[in-house]
């Protein structure tokens, strides 16, 4: 892989199924929205079966846009966001640093959805982390930092950003 932030794939798959549990939590957000357009939905299903060992990291890093391109489907910003963490679920099979974008877009998706309750997005980030099975967890601390290494998904772009990062850094503290 080139970066720390992509993993071996035996860890890549261990993190998916955690990636794919957190975009499922939030699924039904962009579906209430959006029920005709199953991409997320696909997305999810395919990371479990990548998790599986049933589909090819270079077949699913060709897919992995698919469930991105979603997100214009949806209506508000909390669809939206359940949307894109499909995609970075469906991105684990490409960099395992993609597991972090899915747990913090699903959590800013609940604390969208729930603007009048300022502990949501919090309570979320709590759920997220009791899924976490000892590999994955183990796997996830073999990441940097977010953003100290520019060269993937945890550099200074997107998901260091706002909502995104203080969720990212919230998970990276609670795993130290």
């Amino acid at each position: 892989m080139g970066t720390a932030q992509g993993m071996t794939e035996g860890q890549r798959r261990t993190v998916a199924v955690w990636a794919a549990d957190c975009a499922d939590r939030v699924l039904p957000l962009f579906e209430a929205e959006a029920p005709g357009d199953d991409r997320p939905r696909d997305a999810i299903a395919r990371t479990r079966a990548f998790a599986r060992g049933e589909l090819s990291a270079a077949g699913e890093i060709r897919r992995r846009f698919v469930a991105g391109r979603a997100a214009g489907s949806a209506a508000t910003p909390a669809g939206r966001a359940a949307a894109r963490a499909a995609a970075q679920a469906a991105g684990v099979a490409h960099m395992g640093a993609h597991a972090l974008g899915a747990a913090a877009y699903a959590a800013v998706a609940v604390g969208l959805a729930h603007p009048d309750d300022p502990r949501a997005r919090d309570r979320e980030v709590t759920q997220q982390l009791a899924l976490l099975s000892p590999a994955a967890a183990s796997a996830l601390r073999s990441l940097p930092l977010l953003g100290t290494d520019t060269a993937g998904p945890l550099g200074p772009g997107l998901l260091a950003a706002g909502d995104l990062g203080a969720v990212i850094r919230r998970v990276q503290a609670a795993l130290a």
